[in-house]
């Protein structure tokens, strides 16, 4: 019955990019009228539900950075591990080519596909997205009651948008990126959106696990 737990993670990953990734859509749609106050909101609420309808299957990881990070320290096998992460990868991309036929792909930018702000550079978005990975993954170690997970990822995730959103696209997660890369053909410093976050959760999980061996 694995086959369950996989396709959690592909219908909760499908759920969060389309909210997220739609969230900076409609906001060019409209203009600017949601902000980044109203993207970063967009993005923590879809995580929170996502967790919630999923964890109970899954685990919710719903993030290839998560994932990796439960691998390195020796959470889920290895052999689920891909699994979870071809599920990730495959809701991301179904969300972006729905994204895509809702929102004309003349009308907005690259499906809402994280993009570094002015002045940022490679090395500097890559040092943004561990730390702000960091932050998120270490709340994914830390919080075992399945009652709040939802509320402290989601938290977690509105305030590192709110922080990173015009630096980097704060996507703290390779599939925020992959499917939106993908369906618009925009690859640009997309390797910022898999080393960053990978490095930043496998940080927060290997930290974790020490101070918890530690106490």
């Amino acid at each position: 019955m694995q086959f369950r737990k996989y396709l959690a993670e592909l219908i909760g990953t499908f759920g969060f990019i389309f909210l997220a990734a739609g969230s900076v859509l409609t906001n060019q749609f409209a203009q600017g009228v949601i902000g980044n106050i109203g993207i970063a909101l967009a993005h923590g609420l879809a995580l929170m539900a996502m967790v919630y309808a999923v964890v109970s299957i899954s685990g919710a990881h719903i993030n290839p950075a998560v994932t990796i990070a439960m691998w390195a320290t020796r959470k889920i096998k290895t052999k689920d591990a891909c699994w979870y992460i071809l599920s990730q990868l495959i809701g991301s991309v179904i969300a972006a080519i729905l994204l895509a036929w809702i929102f004309p792909l003349q009308k907005v930018l690259n499906l809402g596909a994280p993009a570094l702000g002015i002045n940022v550079t490679f090395f500097g978005a890559i040092l943004i997205e561990i730390v702000l990975t960091f932050l998120l993954a270490l709340a994914v170690f830390g919080v075992s009651d399945k009652n709040h997970v939802g509320l402290a990822l989601g938290a977690v995730l509105t305030g590192a948008v709110l922080v990173g959103g015009p630096l980097t696209g704060a996507a703290l997660n390779p599939a925020r990126a992959f499917g939106p890369a993908l369906v618009s053909g925009f690859w640009k410093n997309h390797l910022v959106y898999w080393i960053g976050p990978v490095v930043g959760a496998v940080m927060a999980g290997w930290l974790h696990t020490l101070l918890k061996k530690k106490e």
